[in-house]
């Protein structure tokens, strides 16, 4: 499984030779500017919540590359008005898709489309493929329900948001870890805007101290599980 950083929270996840793209927020980036999203590939699109930083190329890249769209009903009733190809889930359920195992799980935010209309409510993904495990929490403060994951899924990898203030900080998510029991974490919705920046180093002195391992990529950088 190899999974790339395309800056805020958007991912790219290549597994099972199957390409899933995540909350792709990419061309109204500035920091991700070299990121060309003509030429990203999709075969699948999750989304987490209706919020302009995380749908806002969602159509673009899903029309040139007819990916199947995943996310909660109402995400998935609204592309599909727009002539997209969708999965439509809820919280606690899963799905078999080809790559692997799917499932919808809780997140603490409001989900609203660019317009102001309903978009559901927000959740995460854990995915279990090529034998790796992971947890993609969405926006989402600290919650007691992740602490349901690990009775479940034994954990390679948990994507956490850090940026504080709208999500989770860092403090939280260190918290986060221990509950979803997995002390692996990518950090992701940081720095994009003045509101979420972070100092890199405390951030990963803390997760040190912790006796965990915090992963702060590269816009465009890749690692693999």
């Amino acid at each position: 499984m190899k999974i790339t950083y395309y800056g805020h929270a958007s991912l790219g996840i290549e597994v099972n030779n199957v390409t899933i793209l995540v909350d792709p927020f990419i061309s109204g980036n500035p920091k991700a500017s070299h990121i060309d999203i003509n030429k990203l590939e999709a075969d699948y699109i999750l989304v987490t919540h209706a919020h302009q930083d995380h749908i806002l190329d969602v159509e673009t890249i899903a029309k040139r590359t007819d990916a199947v769209l995943v996310s909660n009903f109402e995400i998935i009733s609204h592309f599909e008005k727009l002539g997209l190809e969708g999965h439509p889930m809820n919280h606690g359920g899963q799905w078999d898709f080809e790559f692997g195992n799917v499932k919808y799980v809780n997140a603490i935010h409001t989900s609203s489309f660019p317009d102001g209309s309903y978009g559901g409510q927000p959740g995460g993904f854990v995915i279990e493929g090529e034998h790796k495990n992971i947890y993609i929490a969405g926006d989402t403060a600290l919650t007691y329900d992740m602490k349901l994951i690990p009775l479940q899924t034994n954990l390679d990898l948990a994507i956490l948001p850090i940026g504080d203030n709208f999500t989770m900080g860092i403090d939280d998510a260190i918290i986060a870890s221990d509950f979803v029991q997995c002390d692996k974490v990518l950090g992701y919705h940081y720095d994009t805007f003045g509101y979420i920046e972070i100092d890199h180093e405390e951030a990963k002195r803390k997760f040190f101290n912790k006796n965990k391992d915090l992963m702060l990529l590269d816009i465009g950088a890749s690692i693999e599980l």
